[in-house]
C-alpha cells in the first residue's frame, strides 16, 4: 500500500514537473517601431549600432501569438518613450482587444497620459499610471509651416502648378496659409481622426464619449483626477506595478521579455574577421521551406532610389513558388509620378500569377501611395490612416533672385524653342506651363485609370468627385470605396494566407530587417543569376544621399533637436522626388500631433 502512495506521489510530482510554467509576455515599446526595418544611415542617428529595428510585423505577429497560446495569461505593455503614428496605435490596440477577448489579461503603465496611452489603456483591464504622471489628453494638433515669407527673402519663388483644386502640395511654399479647399479637407480630416480616438477611449473605458470630449477640452488634470474619471484603472509607482504583477502570477512564472519576438542585437562585431564574415553573407536570400504569405514594405516618398529595392523584391517573390500570396504594406505620401508607375507595374506583375496581392496602409497612403495600392485585391486601412489625395502638382523652385542677391549672374545659350523649361533661374513662360500642365493632365488620366481599373465596381460614385486632390481619413477612405476594410497588418496577412488557403499561414517579412550598419555591406547585386531581366531599376544616389552624407561629416548637426534634423531628412527625400521630373503624386504637408 505505502509503496503505491509513493509511485502516485511520484507520478503527480512528475506530471506538475512536465506542466509549462505561466507566461506573462513584456513589451517595451520605447522608440519608433519601423515598418520595413531596413535602416540606413540617418540625421537622426549617428551611432554605429548593429542591433536591427522592431518592426510593425514582429510586435503583431507576437501579440497574436499571445492571444492564442494558451500558456500565456497576460501582457504587459510599458508605453513609455513609444513614437507610434496612430495607425501603429490602433493596431496594437486591436491585438490587445483581442488578447482580452481570449480572457487574458493586459496591463499598461505609463508615466504620462495623452492621445496613444489614452487609446492603449482603452484596450487594458489593467492601466496604471504614475500617481504624478504628466496627464496631457487634450486633443489633436496639426501644424503645417509656410515659407513663403523666408523664400521671399532669399529671392526664392516657388513656381507651382495644380490638377485637382484639393491638391494642395506645394502650397507651403507660395502662400502664407492654406487655400480655402486645402483648408475645407484638412478640417474634414482632423474631425475624422478625433472623432475615431474619442469613440475608441469611450468604448474601451465604457465612457459616454461626450465625457471624453469634456475631459480633452478640460486641457489639463492630475492623475488622480485621471483616474476618477475613469481613463486610468489606479495609481502607481513603477516598483509597486512590478510586484503587483509578480504577485498576481507567482514567482514560478515565465515573465518574458521577448516573447515570440526575434533578436534584435544583430552581429556581433569583435574584430575585423567579424566585418569580413558580414561582408560575404550580407544579401544572401534564405529559401523557405514552407508555404508563406510575403510581407513586402514601402516606407517613405516614392523616389527612384527608394522603389528599386521594393520592385526588385516583389519581382523575386514573382519567381518563389512557396510565395503564396502578397502582402504590401504601404506608408508613403507619394513623391515621383514615373517611379509610381514603375512601381505599380512591379505589383501587376505579381497579379498576373493569379496569386492574392493584398494592401495594409500605414500612417499615410496618399496620392502615389494610393496609385501603388489601387491594384489590390483588398486593401486594408486603418480608421486613422490618411489616404486618396488622387491628383498631380508641378513645381520647380526658382532660384534667379537669390542668385542675383548673391551678385551672381548667368548667360543662357539654348537651341529649341522649350529647352530651358526645367531651367531653375527663371519661372514657367506661359508656353512652358501649358506644356508642364499637358504632362500632368495625362498624368492624372493614367492615375484615375490605375484607380478606375483597380477599384473596378467598388466606388461609390463618379471617380473625379472624389478626386482633385482630396485627402480622407481611413474611415472616410472606407465609405466612399477607396479602402475595403478597417484593419491593420494582422488581418491584411491573414486575409491574404485565406484567400491561398494556407491551413497553417507562416508570414515572413521581406527582405530581412537590418541594421544600419549591416546596410553597408548589403552590396546591390547585378541581377538574379536566373533572372530574365536583362536591365533593371535602378536606384543611383542623389542629392538627399549626397546631403545626408555632407551633413553627417559636420559633428554640429548631432546638437540638432529631432525635429529639425527630420525635417532636414524630409527635404532631402522632397529633392530625390523632384531630381528628374516636375510631375509629382505628393499628399498634402500636414503634421499631426497625438
Amino acid at each position: 500500500m505505502r509503496a503505491l502512495t509513493l509511485l502516485a506521489a511520484s507520478l503527480l510530482s512528475a506530471s506538475a514537473a512536465d506542466e509549462p510554467k505561466p507566461i506573462v509576455a513584456i513589451y517595451d515599446l520605447e522608440g519608433v517601431i519601423s515598418e520595413s526595418g531596413q535602416s540606413e544611415p540617418s540625421l537622426m542617428d549617428f551611432s554605429g549600432d548593429t542591433g536591427r529595428p522592431l518592426t510593425t510585423f514582429d510586435v503583431t505577429r507576437s501579440l497574436e501569438k499571445a492571444a492564442a497560446d494558451p500558456n500565456v495569461k497576460a501582457v504587459v505593455i510599458d508605453a513609455d518613450g513609444a513614437d507610434l503614428e496612430l495607425p501603429q496605435i490602433q493596431e496594437i490596440r486591436r491585438r490587445l482587444l483581442s488578447i482580452r477577448s481570449a480572457g487574458k489579461d493586459v496591463w499598461l503603465y505609463s508615466e504620462g497620459l495623452h492621445n496613444g496611452t489614452a487609446l492603449l489603456g482603452s484596450a487594458a483591464n489593467h492601466f496604471a499610471l504614475m500617481p504624478e504622471a504628466d496627464c496631457a489628453f487634450d486633443g489633436i494638433h496639426a501644424e503645417s509651416m509656410y515659407f513663403k515669407g523666408l523664400l521671399d527673402k532669399v529671392g526664392v519663388v516657388a513656381d507651382v502648378i495644380h490638377i485637382g483644386d484639393f491638391k494642395s502640395y506645394g502650397e507651403n511654399y507660395y502662400r502664407t496659409g492654406p487655400s480655402d479647399p486645402a483648408k475645407l479637407q484638412e478640417e474634414q480630416l482632423i474631425d475624422s481622426i478625433y472623432n475615431v480616438i474619442v469613440g475608441d477611449v469611450a468604448a474601451g473605458r465604457k465612457l459616454p464619449e461626450a465625457k471624453v470630449r469634456e475631459l480633452v477640452d478640460r486641457g489639463t488634470m492630475t492623475a488622480a483626477e485621471a483616474k476618477e474619471a475613469g481613463l486610468a484603472d489606479e495609481l502607481l509607482y513603477r516598483t509597486g506595478f512590478n510586484a503587483k504583477i509578480r504577485e498576481t502570477y507567482g514567482a514560478e512564472a515565465d515573465y518574458d521579455s521577448g516573447y515570440q519576438l526575434p533578436d534584435l542585437d544583430g552581429p556581433q562585431i569583435e574584430g575585423m574577421m567579424d566585418i569580413v564574415e558580414l561582408m560575404f553573407s550580407s544579401g544572401k536570400k534564405t529559401k523557405s521551406r514552407k508555404d508563406y504569405v510575403a510581407v513586402v514594405v514601402l516606407d517613405g516618398d516614392i523616389t527612384d532610389e527608394s522603389i528599386a529595392p521594393v520592385r526588385e523584391e516583389i519581382l523575386h517573390l514573382r519567381k518563389d513558388e512557396k510565395a503564396k500570396a502578397l502582402v504590401f504594406r504601404v506608408n508613403s505620401p507619394g513623391g515621383s509620378a514615373l517611379a509610381s508607375e514603375v512601381l505599380w507595374e512591379a505589383t501587376s506583375q505579381w497579379k498576373s500569377t493569379g496569386r492574392p496581392f493584398v494592401v495594409s496602409m500605414g500612417g499615410v497612403a496618399a496620392s502615389g501611395g494610393y496609385y501603388v495600392s489601387s491594384s489590390a485585391d483588398r486593401i486594408f486601412a486603418e480608421s486613422g490612416t490618411i489616404t486618396g489625395s488622387i491628383g498631380v502638382v508641378g513645381m520647380k523652385f526658382v532660384l534667379g533672385g537669390a542668385m542675383e542677391k548673391l551678385g551672381i549672374t548667368t548667360h543662357t545659350i539654348q537651341r529649341g524653342k522649350n529647352a530651358g523649361a526645367n531651367s531653375m533661374m527663371h519661372a514657367f513662360s506661359p508656353e512652358e506651363s501649358d506644356l508642364i500642365r499637358k504632362s500632368m493632365t495625362q498624368v492624372y488620366g493614367t492615375f484615375k485609370k490605375r484607380v478606375e481599373d483597380g477599384r473596378k465596381g467598388k466606388l461609390k460614385g463618379e471617380l473625379e468627385s472624389l478626386a482633385g486632390g482630396r485627402v480622407y481619413s481611413g474611415v472616410k477612405a472606407l465609405e466612399i470605396g477607396l479602402v475595403d476594410e478597417i484593419g491593420g497588418l494582422g488581418e491584411a496577412i491573414a486575409f491574404a494566407a485565406k484567400e491561398a488557403k494556407l491551413e497553417s499561414p507562416e508570414a515572413k517579412l521581406v527582405p530581412e530587417p537590418k541594421s544600419a550598419f549591416e546596410g553597408i555591406f548589403a552590396k546591390d547585386k547585378p541581377g538574379d543569376p536566373d533572372g530574365d531581366e536583362l536591365i533593371r531599376a535602378k536606384g543611383l544616389p542623389g542629392p538627399a544621399a549626397m546631403l545626408r552624407q555632407s551633413l553627417m561629416q559636420n559633428a554640429a548637426f548631432s546638437a540638432l533637436p529631432a525635429s529639425a534634423r527630420e525635417g532636414i531628412e524630409r527635404l532631402a527625400a522632397r529633392m530625390n522626388a523632384f531630381r528628374h521630373t516636375e510631375v509629382l503624386l505628393l499628399g498634402p504637408e500636414l503634421k499631426i500631433r497625438l
